[in-house]
């Protein structure tokens, strides 16, 4: 046997090995959107009671539009913690799919929350919230999930003061982008997938 044949058989031999090491079997990372029904924003106040707004959404994907169950109404000069809980309703409660707060906590390197905000409703954050520039003022602060594993901001808790005038028709905006291998520093709400884009009413009284 030549040496020409030699070579032929040993790259036909490696040849087999790699495609039989990419079975169709093998598990594949998903880099697709999460699938959200329900949104659950809760600011806590220094004291009093928590605000709660939920933005519903019950068919997921299909033709019904989210709908919010009414305004954010905050008191002025006060500080809030905000948190965020989301859930795939579609799911069982028993299912890895249902707790999508879980899913993107333990994906924090994917995911990113933006804010935008109108109406000068805060004195900190001031400004107009961070979805139409990324470098805008944000709180990403409260608690272990405010930021993610490489200390970037992930947003799931966050911190708000109300500015010291009242303000109503103001609107608040949650966005939740999926930034698999996109996620830095300097990346965009246009950077990656929507996962939530929800406006909600806001009021400072």
């Amino acid at each position: 046997m030549t040496l020409k044949n030699h070579i032929l058989i040993y790259v036909a031999i490696l040849s087999i090995s790699i495609l039989s090491g990419c079975d169709s079997d093998d598990p594949q990372k998903e880099d697709v959107p999460e699938l959200i029904t329900k949104a659950t924003l809760t600011f806590t106040p220094t004291t009093g009671s928590p605000i709660v707004v939920t933005a519903t959404d019950p068919d997921g994907e299909g033709v019904q539009s989210i709908s919010t169950d009414g305004p954010i109404t905050l008191a002025k000069s006060t500080t809030y913690v905000l948190t965020i809980s989301m859930i795939n309703g579609l799911a069982q409660p028993t299912d890895e799919e249902y707790d999508i707060t879980k899913e993107v906590e333990e994906e924090g390197d994917e995911h990113m929350l933006f804010f935008g905000w109108t109406g000068n409703a805060f004195s900190n954050p001031s400004g107009d919230g961070n979805i139409d520039a990324r470098a805008n003022a944000l709180n990403y602060a409260g608690a272990e999930n405010s930021k993610d594993t490489n200390g970037l901001p992930l947003g799931l808790t966050t911190t708000w003061t109300t500015a010291d005038v009242g303000s109503s028709g103001a609107g608040f905006r949650v966005l939740l982008k999926h930034q698999p291998a996109l996620k830095t520093l300097a990346s965009t709400s246009n950077d990656g997938e929507t996962d939530l884009d929800v406006t909600f009413q806001l009021s400072v009284q």
